[in-house]
């Protein structure tokens, strides 16, 4: 299993036949008739984006140690590389769309602000159904008669989709002067820590490969999510610790390796100040149960 995660399922972005175009449209009725096995509520963590709208019913899901009660206008955003599950969506109906990362471009600050899922009132859901219905018709479209694809329209439909969903403290976005320049660089930084963060744990690190100022890359950050370079990186790094020690059953000293400690005393110390339990303590709360019901528990 790819990162570590035996217990944790990975996917890759397969489209069907006559869907290649980076974006695909389902239904939680799509998704139920082809796992009659039931592995969406085993943790997984898919390689691109998910968006989800309940249409209608009740249900669960769990992403990264949150859980989450769904109902009748909860909207549900899978980033890539989230560990997530469907603890129960028996009773839910909507639409469920799937695409590949950079496959939507220009909406970095709501992609790094808005939470994992979200809820939208009557009015605002029937529109956002709208939308994902006009998606569906081109994405089947494209699918049964390829010269009317049009992969840019495909992009423009799921931007205008998220954009009708998005919460009002991120449903905004500055497409010029300083909040553009904020965008521009808070994007390279998000990329460089998403590629680096295991082993470069400090921001002046990205400020020299990036070719900015720490002051530059703090000022980005904290426009584009509220947070400072030093924090955001911080939280990046913690987030996958707790991934490693909830989903795996690596000695902690293992897993500080991994995330590019020199020794477990490092780590624990990083862990206990920004979690606020140590890492062992950790697992044995969040720890993925085994089949017998124990918690992988892996020694330090």
């Amino acid at each position: 299993m790819e990162n570590g995660h035996g217990t944790v399922r990975q996917l890759h972005y397969l489209p069907a036949v006559g869907s290649a175009y980076g974006v695909e449209v389902l239904s939680f009725a799509a998704l139920r008739s082809m796992d009659v096995h039931r592995r969406r509520t085993q943790p997984q963590r898919p390689d691109f984006h998910v968006f989800a709208l309940v249409g209608s019913g009740t249900g669960t899901h769990e992403a990264d140690f949150h859980n989450y009660r769904l109902q009748q206008g909860s909207t549900v955003w899978i980033r890539p590389g989230t560990v997530h599950r469907w603890s129960d969506i028996d009773a839910c109906d909507g639409p469920l769309v799937l695409f590949r990362p950079g496959f939507l471009s220009g909406l970095t600050a709501p992609e790094a602000t808005t939470p994992a899922c979200w809820h939208l009132d009557r009015h605002r859901l029937s529109l956002a159904l709208l939308a994902a219905e006009h998606l569906d018709r081109e994405h089947r479209a494209a699918a049964q008669v390829p010269r009317l694809a049009s992969p840019a329209l495909l992009s423009h439909l799921l931007a205008a989709l998220i954009l009708r969903t998005l919460p009002d403290t991120t449903a905004s976005t500055s497409p010029t002067g300083t909040g553009s320049r904020h965008t521009e660089v808070f994007r390279a930084y998000r990329a460089a820590v998403e590629e680096h963060f295991t082993h470069w744990h400090h921001v002046a690190d990205y400020a020299r490969t990036l070719g900015y100022d720490v002051r530059t890359l703090t000022r980005a950050t904290r426009a584009t999510t509220g947070t400072g370079a030093k924090a955001f990186l911080d939280q990046r790094i913690l987030l996958e610790a707790k991934r490693l020690l909830a989903h795996t059953d690596q000695p902690v000293s293992n897993c500080a390796r991994r995330l590019g400690f020199r020794d477990v005393s490092n780590f624990t110390t990083f862990f206990r100040r920004q979690a606020n339990m140590p890492p062992v303590a950790w697992r044995v709360a969040y720890g993925t149960k085994g089949t017998d019901g124990t918690v992988a528990t892996g020694g330090v």
